[in-house]
């Protein structure tokens, strides 16, 4: 009798279910799960992306296709096992239906495997190590690649009368990333490498790798360093006598962050930069963008690593409104690929078969204007490859 009452109960349980209308379900919040470094030497990358997701999320409301969205944010302090561990915990016990944010490379790789077994969308929205997306199947970036903001400036580098680099980089996968690309698309173009240096990540000392760029005399020094660290490399590229030395400062612009680039003095006047974003983008869309940015964060100062989560956002409200609300792994991921959109930095696309960002790229000199430092553009290279051959 029990048994027999349990069966009526799934029955009805199931009719009523199937004859429930589909908005029901679709008012199921979606819960997206946020890790970022928001502590530690990193933490800059962290609180630029929290405040453009917020600001996006302010800006358009919490409510698409009928799901409420919740950003369930997670501070991994850089370390790649707690990236792990909460990338698992957001997956098994919050039910997060989509996973974002990864400052660096390594804290992506940590949580690949898992958005893999969870068949969960995992979205890139600071970490530009070319093979990331390569980790996992349900990988889509909406922030850059190495390859794609290096190979800009070596071209550039080599066209304008730059014919001898040291080059000065990070020793962590994006580093090596970008080394490799300049030194390739440098010398390809007829450059040549007088010398080379890695810095540790981990308290880095610039100072007696600059010194080693100088004492090579070359026309150019190229620095890859992460975001935040360009303030150190430029204190030790003036004090070392670089710039009177007629040795000028170049690569991708990392080194050049928007965010602290005020504080860098005169110094960095004159760095020539490719990148995917300047707060000084002349748009219609950007100059909206910062002026809503810092207005909600004031002393702050919207840099490329913003750009990543507000476009992050922008993905999954796109994905949301073909999807009907559904955040299902491979039905995200289909209509993801291929989606373009006009972002603060320009066109963006994310390529559909390498599910990576597609992107203009700029040429910039940091110059002051109306007493503050900006990295001004100058050349435009639309719609680079994630290879960033062009």
């Amino acid at each position: 009798m029990i048994a027999r009452i349990s069966l009526i109960a799934l029955v009805v349980a199931v009719v009523f279910g199937a004859c429930m209308p589909a908005t029901v379900f679709a008012q199921t919040p979606l819960k997206v799960g946020l890790i970022l470094p928001m502590t530690g030497p990193m933490a800059s990358t962290g609180k630029q992306v929290v405040a453009a997701v917020k600001l996006y999320v302010a800006e358009h409301g919490d409510v698409v296709a009928g799901r409420k969205i919740e950003v369930l944010l997670r501070d991994d302090a850089n370390a790649a096992e707690t990236t792990k561990r909460y990338a698992q915990e957001l997956v098994t016990n919050d039910h997060a239906e989509i996973l974002a944010g990864f400052g660096l490379t390594p804290l992506a790789f940590a949580a690949a495997p898992i958005a893999t077994a969870a068949k969960v969308p995992m979205i890139i929205m600071s970490a530009g190590t070319f093979v990331i997306p390569q980790k996992s199947p349900y990988i889509i970036r909406t922030s850059f690649t190495l390859p794609q903001n290096t190979a800009p400036i070596a071209v550039w580098a080599a066209k304008h009368g730059i014919k001898k680099v040291f080059t000065l980089v990070a020793d962590y996968a994006p580093g090596i990333d970008s080394e490799t690309t300049f030194k390739a698309v440098f010398t390809a173009n007829g450059g040549q490498i007088v010398g080379e240096a890695r810095v540790p990540v981990q308290n880095p000392d610039y100072a007696p790798f600059v010194q080693k760029a100088k004492d090579s005399k070359p026309d150019a020094l190229f620095i890859f360093v992460p975001s935040g660290e360009g303030a150190a490399v430029m204190k030790q590229y003036a004090e070392r006598g670089l710039a009177k030395a007629g040795i000028k400062l170049i690569g991708p612009g990392d080194v050049t962050d928007d965010d602290i680039l005020d504080s860098m003095g005169d110094a960095a006047i004159g760095t020539i930069t490719s990148m995917d974003y300047s707060a000084a983008h002349a748009s219609p869309e950007n100059k909206a963008y910062v002026a809503a940015f810092e207005k909600a964060n004031p002393g702050m100062r919207p840099n490329f690593m913003s750009v990543g989560g507000w476009d992050g956002m922008a993905l999954i409200y796109e994905v949301l409104k073909k999807t009907n609300g559904s955040a299902e792994g491979d039905k995200f991921l289909a209509a993801a690929k291929g989606l373009s959109w006009m972002s603060p930095r320009g066109k963006i696309t994310i390529d559909p078969n390498t599910r990576d960002i597609i992107q203009d790229e700029y040429i910039r000199e940091v110059k002051r204007v109306n007493g503050h430092l900006w990295n001004v553009e100058f050349d435009h290279l639309p719609a680079v490859p994630p290879d960033g051959k062009f």
